[in-house]
């Protein structure tokens, strides 16, 4: 069957399988030449793509313990982010990180190492893992740790799925009072005004900025940056303290189809990013918010990835040294800017260091996440925008890359040498997608 990630570009004709029981991981991987296992589908690009076999692990879905102790949480790898957040945040924990989705596998926040609003302070996904379980190439099933393999599970983290089949993982939560933050959202005139604001709310547990990437001259990089911090059930007010751990069940409406390819354009573009400086000039203030939205604004729209059309999106992610990051991040706006291709989907973060893994996107700067319709242009676009971050010593986010080349990979990380050396004493090229193909990270080199 045709399969995609989340962009819906590129596509594979890919044999798909299900994978039910962990028993049964030894079988798929000696039936079959290479493989690749796959979550939700929230790569954006080809991760999670292999013609071959692509090994569905959806149904890999149990929970199995959960030490009340230490919030420590062990289940396969196929459970969701949104069904960990509706059983254990009524229960005061929270998951030390999460994505900008709820719709993500275990497997995948450890596969991609995910990061969130708060690492600057707190780190990615793969800082709260203490072991995993993993069927490698010989059929075998390995407990790793940062003491047990610990190179196969440093490996691991952020690995993309390379290294072998996640079957399982234990991860610790941290305990919370109440299900809502103290949020702001403040405006911001131009990028160096920005920037100051995240120097400005480094003790702020979360931030997050949406930027208008069609902002030129004086207002170029204005942004709105949201802040937020965990709120005690005494800070809550009255009106909240009934249900002050409540998660939402209902899902917001879904579109219907794809939409027209001239519906995201320069022009409204435009016009939905003044329309958004302007609403969140004229509220102002700081205000309990649910973790939901402020966690996942775009979750409350299913299949929001068709609004970019049938051909898709790509959607470009870089991260920049700190002090790289004001140049850096004006050259990608300019360009952008120019290019008349804008994003209306643009999101600056703060990372505050190395991820765990060898492969783990994160490094201490600024990331930028920009959104394109696919269209003539788009990949060139890419190409300059890429260009421009690797020059500044940068990487791109393997689990949001489409369209990536081999050579620049190499550049952005240095450890790549050291994590195929361990995928090949794990049997690589067993384990492999569409990327990894792409990007030569099957090569032995």
């Amino acid at each position: 069957m045709e399969l995609y990630g989340w962009g819906r570009y590129p596509s594979a004709e890919c044999r798909l399988e299900h994978l039910r029981q962990g028993e049964d991981a030894a079988r798929f991987i000696a039936d079959n030449a290479t493989l690749i296992a796959r979550g939700n589908g929230r790569a954006y690009g080809d991760a999670a793509l292999n013609p071959t076999l692509t090994l569905s692990m959806l149904a890999m879905d149990r929970m199995q313990r959960f030490d009340e102790r230490t919030g420590l949480l062990t289940c396969e790898a196929g459970v969701l982010l949104g069904d960990i957040l509706q059983t254990f945040v009524p229960r005061g924990w929270l998951p030390c990180a999460v994505p900008g989705t709820r719709f993500v596998t275990v497997g995948g926040m450890i596969a991609a190492d995910v990061h969130g609003k708060n690492h600057h302070r707190d780190g990615g996904f793969g800082a709260s893992v203490e072991s995993l379980t993993l069927a490698t190439a010989d059929g075998d099933v390995r407990e790793c740790s940062r003491t047990q393999h610990g190179e196969l599970f440093r490996a691991t983290v952020g690995g993309m799925g390379l290294t072998g089949i996640i079957l399982a993982a234990s991860f610790r939560l941290r305990p919370i009072e109440t299900a809502f933050v103290m949020a702001e959202s403040l405006p911001t005139r131009n990028l160096d005004a920005t920037l100051a604001l995240f120097e400005e709310s480094g003790a702020w547990q979360y931030s997050v900025a949406w930027v208008d990437c069609l902002g030129t001259g004086a207002n170029l990089g204005r942004s709105v940056l949201s802040r937020g911090c965990a709120m005690t059930h005494d800070a809550l007010p009255a009106r909240l303290r009934e249900a002050p751990l409540g998660w939402p069940r209902r899902r917001g409406p879904t579109v219907p189809f794809d939409a027209p390819a001239m519906l995201l354009n320069r022009a409204t573009i435009r016009l939905g990013n003044a329309l958004h400086y302007a609403r969140f000039r004229a509220v102002g203030g700081q205000r309990p918010l649910h973790l939901a939205p402020f966690f996942f604004p775009l979750d409350g729209i299913g299949a929001w990835n068709r609004l970019y059309g049938r051909r898709g999106f790509v959607q470009f992610q870089c991260v920049v040294p700190k002090a790289e990051g004001p140049a850096a991040l004006a050259e990608l706006l300019q360009v952008v800017a120019e290019s008349g291709n804008g994003s209306f989907l643009a999101v600056l973060k703060l990372l505050g260091g190395q991820g765990e893994g060898m492969m783990s996107f994160p490094l201490e700067g600024y990331t930028l996440a920009l959104d394109f319709p696919m269209r003539n242009g788009t990949l060139r676009l890419l190409d300059t925008l890429e260009g421009i971050a690797h020059g500044y010593g940068g990487r791109i986010y393997l689990a949001k890359d489409a369209a990536s080349s081999g050579e620049r990979l190499r550049q952005g990380y240095p450890n790549r040498a050291a994590f195929n050396a361990v995928r090949m004493e794990a049997g690589a090229p067993k384990f492999s997608s569409v990327l990894s193909q792409r990007l030569a990270l099957d090569c032995a080199a």
